[in-house]
């Protein structure tokens, strides 16, 4: 993020040529500050591919997990397995009756 705009007030009538540069020069500083802001805020592409990324991060992340899960209880996978089967059994079964 941009950092904190300095508070101090804009140099008087009676300003040196230094002061007048040094407010120039943090003035431009702000407003590419700001503009780099709002063209990262405008960027959808680059938006979009992080958001893919932190999603792929996220998905990989629940894959360990339930992976680790299985491996410390095999007995949910096995049982998952099992009413997978069932299941498609019984849809078979129904539809040649």
């Amino acid at each position: 993020m941009a950092a904190e705009p300095d508070r101090r007030p804009e140099p008087g009538p009676d300003a040196g040529l230094d002061e007048l540069q040094a407010d120039i020069e943090q003035t431009r500083n702000e407003l590419g500050d700001t503009v780099s802001a709002l063209s990262d805020k405008f960027d959808v592409k680059s938006r979009a591919q992080q958001k893919v990324t932190d999603t792929r991060h996220a998905v990989a992340e629940r894959g360990q997990h339930v992976v680790q899960t299985a491996a410390s209880k095999p007995a949910v996978p096995v049982g998952l397995l099992v009413a997978t089967v069932a299941a498609v059994g019984l849809v078979i079964w129904l539809r040649r009756r």
